[in-house]
This record gives C-alpha cells, structure tokens and sequence, in this order.
C-alpha cells in the first residue's frame, strides 16, 4: 500500500534514522527514509507536557487516590458538560471510593460571580462509575461553605 503524504514511498518502520528498502507493487525497490518519522516522533516527545496514554489507565486494586480523582473527573466530564473547575476531595469507602468535583455551572464577568457546583462521583473498587450527584452550588465569590470545615472565601 502506497503512502498518500509520500508517493512513491512505503508506511512502516526501519532502523531508527535509516533507510530500507521494500518491493514495489511490480517489484521494483523502493527506498525508504526513516529520518522523518524519527523526527515527528522527536517533536512529538519534546512537545508534549502532561502524560498522555494510548489508553486509559486500567481501573483495578490498588488504586491512588489521584488515578481515582482522574477517573472521575474523566467520568463525570461527559455527562455535566460543564468546564471541570477542580477535584476537590477523594476519599475510600467501604466500597470503592467517594470524590467531590468543582465544575462551573455558570460563567459571569467579572468571574467572581461564577456558580460554582460540588458534584459527588462514587466509583467502585475497580474505579466504575456508579453513581453521581450535584451536592451543592455557590458563588465563586463566597466559597464553598457547605463542607464542615470550609470557610467561605469572602
């Protein structure tokens, strides 16, 4: 199969900066350089910031706390459709996990008049979704006052 982004050459991989060789459709020899690939795979590495998976982490014993915050987060995303401000609180439970996430109901300017919303994600022992709720909205401006212990930002 001919590449479309480079006629007359081949996809796939040789030595790492060289060239192959590969038989043509009529059995002609082909040459390949892999020096582009190289250099796409170079810029791709040094450009990258955060960890970037080719799949999602495997939910399973032996969970973290921050993969379980990300699973969540992650999780609840799609179904809020709302910026995901913060996961604020991650904690075990006799069944899995309990996690608070910050999402932004509603967007004012200047911010300080955001709403704000908690929405509490349980997660099984294997990290599954199993259910979820809105707890509480505020004002970005007052702070979450609702939780024991947190005192308004005002």
């Amino acid at each position: 199969m001919q590449s479309s982004r480079h006629p007359g050459r081949w996809p796939g991989r040789g030595a790492a900066g060289g060239t192959r060789h590969d038989d043509g459709p009529g059995g002609e020899d082909l040459e390949y350089d892999d020096s582009l690939d190289d250099a796409v795979d170079d810029y791709a590495d040094d450009s990258l910031d955060d960890v970037v998976y080719d799949e999602e982490p495997e939910p399973g014993p032996g969970l973290t706390a921050s993969t379980v915050g990300q699973v969540a987060r992650d999780r609840i995303a799609p179904l809020v459709d709302r910026p995901i401000e913060a996961v604020v609180m991650v904690r075990p439970s006799a069944d899995g996990w309990t996690v608070e996430v910050e999402v932004v109901e509603d967007r004012r300017v200047p911010s300080s008049g955001d709403t704000l919303a908690i929405y509490v994600v349980e997660l099984d022992r294997h990290g599954e979704m199993v259910a979820y709720s809105r707890a509480r909205t505020y004002k970005r401006a007052k702070g979450d006052a609702g939780r024991p212990g947190v005192q308004g930002r005002g």
